[in-house]
């Protein structure tokens, strides 16, 4: 999935800048870092791919399809190929590792054998099949972020939104969930991470496209975490 800004800007009332004048172009199957300080606009960029939110000036395309242009009906359809995680895991509490991953799938109205096959394949994929019958309490927070993942990528989206995937995971659990993420990214998906991890970025290099108060100040293929421009 490719994706274009073309002078991008979000405005909330009364007067807060989230995004301003936004140029960015990201080609399929790119891995892209979006870095900056809290509240510097990397989840409302994010948002604005999915048309969470709507700009206030400028436009974005995805595919050649101008999101604003879009109807209802072809969205719902457009965001059954994104997969999207958190760093709050929005996981339901009463369904099991299976049942969480199944949901997804239910909802499209999948046939029950073919709902068995993808989510078998997916949880050994991301490592927690023998964990499937559990709840989301009884996992730890690298498998609750495994099972994220795995509800994220069942449906084989083109691309997938991660907003600090390993924010509240220490750095061993960290590194195995950024090697699970690049593994799907080898598979053919476009992976766009939100991260305040400098480990990562500086240890699996690829493009970082770093935003300081809802503007981009630098694009840099294989960059570290550190700005290389005077802001």
């Amino acid at each position: 999935m490719d994706i274009h800004f073309s002078g991008v800007t979000k405005i909330y009332e009364p007067d807060i800048v989230a995004l301003e004048d936004i140029y960015l172009q990201v080609d399929r199957g790119e891995f892209v870092y979006l870095v900056g300080e809290t509240g510097s606009g990397k989840t409302t960029l994010m948002r604005c791919i999915m048309r969470g939110v709507v700009p206030s000036r400028g436009h974005i395309s995805v595919n050649g399809n101008v999101l604003r242009k879009i109807s209802n009906h072809q969205l719902s359809l457009f965001r059954r190929d994104i997969g999207v995680v958190f760093q709050d895991f929005m996981l339901l509490p009463n369904l099991t590792v299976f049942e969480n991953v199944a949901f997804v799938l239910e909802v499209i109205g999948c046939k029950p054998k073919e709902i068995a096959t993808r989510v078998a394949d997916v949880l050994k994929t991301v490592g927690i099949w023998r964990r499937r019958n559990l709840y989301p309490p009884q996992l730890s927070g690298g498998e609750q972020q495994r099972l994220v993942i795995a509800r994220a990528i069942v449906n084989v989206p083109s691309l997938l939104l991660a907003d600090e995937p390993t924010g509240n995971l220490d750095n061993c659990t960290a590194d195995e969930i950024m090697q699970l993420l690049l593994s799907i990214n080898a598979a053919g998906t476009t992976v766009l991470m939100a991260t305040h991890n400098d480990y990562l970025v500086n240890t699996y290099r690829n493009r970082v496209v770093e935003i300081h108060k809802g503007r981009i100040v630098r694009d840099e293929k294989q960059g570290g975490y550190e700005a290389n421009v005077a802001l």
